[in-house]
């Protein structure tokens, strides 16, 4: 072979060398890079589902009564409505006392025709009607009234600028009932005007008389205890929290000042002698 020839194989099979090693580079490095993401698909499994396991269920698990259900959603609505305005009251205590008892008192009244009409009701679905009975009435002239015989011959503005007149300030009907302050009272009308129709609308859900009472009692133990939790966070009396070390740089201070005005006079009275 001659030795041209053979320089130009020796270079073909270097060059084919060469290829080979690319190659099997590049193969081995698309190789890696898939295995790579495979693992890193894998991990990202593991770590999602470990976060999942990790976090608690900060939902709350339900009550066994659907009227307590009811009345913590509720509560959730209608309570920081009634904290903000509860201690917008900061001049007297007795502001905060009369808001108290017009809302637990208006509370009382909104529910108890509704509680009274739901026994109603059951009483005369209970009630099995035999025999009908027709009552015919004979209106005695001596059973009318000197007011019902009256015959109002004002007109139709008079009646109303009479009306307009005769009106009660809607405030003093909300709170005709509780004898407080009255600014404590015309807050509880505002404030009780914005949650007047949850808690109606609350009620009205429910249809189970074992419900309807949880719900009453707890509605009303809730707003006192509550009442009791926004008081506490207003009282300005509470004694704030020290330590040892604290009191003792405090008495050394004032030991310190007390030190020098009693040098201070010393100094005072040499000089004069």
């Amino acid at each position: 072979m001659k030795q041209t020839e053979e320089k130009i194989l020796r270079e073909n099979i270097r060059e084919l060398i060469r290829f080979v090693k690319e190659k099997k580079a590049k193969t081995n490095l698309n190789e890696e890079a898939q295995l790579r993401s495979i693992i890193k698909s894998f991990l990202d499994y593991e770590l999602t589902t470990l976060n999942e396991v990790a976090v608690p269920d900060n939902k709350p698990t339900p009550n066994k009564s659907t009227g307590i259900n009811v009345l913590e959603d509720l509560l959730t609505k209608i309570i920081p409505v009634l904290e903000t305005d509860y201690k917008l009251m900061t001049t007297n205590p007795e502001q905060r006392e009369s808001f108290r008892a017009h809302i637990i008192n208006a509370v009382i009244k909104t529910l108890t025709p509704a509680i009274m009409n739901d026994k109603a009701e059951e009483d005369t679905v209970a009630e099995s009607i035999v025999d009908e009975e027709i009552d015919v009435d004979i209106v005695d002239d001596e059973d009318i009234t000197d007011d019902e015989k009256f015959i109002d011959i004002r007109t139709d503005a008079e009646k109303a600028q009479d009306e307009d007149e005769e009106e009660v300030d809607p405030r003093d009907e909300f709170g005709s009932e509780v004898d407080a302050d009255e600014t404590g009272r015309n807050m509880a009308f505002q404030t009780y005007n914005k949650v007047n129709s949850n808690i109606l609308d609350a009620y009205d859900l429910l249809a189970n008389p074992e419900d309807q009472e949880l719900f009453y009692d707890y509605l009303i133990a809730n707003l006192k205890l509550y009442f009791d939790k926004f008081e506490g966070e207003l009282d300005a009396d509470v004694e704030e929290p020290t330590n040892q070390a604290y009191d003792m740089a405090k008495g050394e201070e004032a030991g310190g000042v007390e030190g020098e005005e009693e040098l201070g006079g010393e100094e005072e009275l040499d000089f004069e002698l």
